[in-house]
């Protein structure tokens, strides 16, 4: 099986380039599509899906909330996969942006920043990262500006542990491609 993740930016494949083969058997293959922003990634969904010519294969669509409303972006998502002729394709919304499943796991954050953050997701804030409207300032902020979109998510993605984070969205990411691989 192949699973082709359509992505918003290149952050979101560091990061998943790191964190896959934790979930991903050695005979699924990913292959990742990154557009350059939503705008982008919205107009090509259904290009992208159509010309893809390997067989067997699913994709996913990984995209950030921002300040938009997650129900009316994964339908929209949805109705540009079915418009390409596949029903089954897996819309992910990371709430609000991909930083906030970096900000569920700040030992990940730590380890992979050569940082200290003693007592950090404790805090009230990082028990529920999906809240912050703000994730990749407030993980700027925290590392003094270590943190960096590309190289952050490259070093985080590998660390990032799957059943201790904080964020549902990345909870909700991780079961359905889990999800998907049980139904191969």
């Amino acid at each position: 099986m192949n699973l082709v993740f359509l992505l918003e930016e290149l952050s979101a494949k560091e990061m998943l380039e790191g964190l896959l083969p934790k979930v991903l058997p050695d005979d699924v293959v990913p292959y990742f599509i990154v557009f350059e922003g939503k705008s982008d990634l919205e107009k090509r969904i259904p290009i992208k899906i159509r010309g893809w010519k390997l067989p067997d294969s699913r994709f996913v669509v990984l995209r950030d909330k921002d300040s938009g409303d997650c129900l009316s972006i994964k339908r929209h998502l949805q109705e540009l996969s079915v418009s390409a002729g596949r029903l089954d394709t897996l819309v992910r919304i990371a709430c609000h942006e991909v930083e906030s499943w970096y900000l569920g796991d700040l030992k990940a954050v730590e380890n992979a920043l050569d940082l200290r953050l003693p007592g950090a997701q404790s805090a009230a804030k990082y028990r529920d990262p999906d809240r912050l409207a703000n994730a990749a300032q407030e993980l700027e902020r925290i590392t003094n500006g270590k943190y960096q979109k590309v190289a952050g998510s490259r070093a985080i993605g590998p660390l990032l542990d799957i059943t201790r984070n904080r964020s549902t969205s990345f909870h909700h990411f991780i079961s359905r491609v889990e999800r998907i691989l049980r139904e191969k």
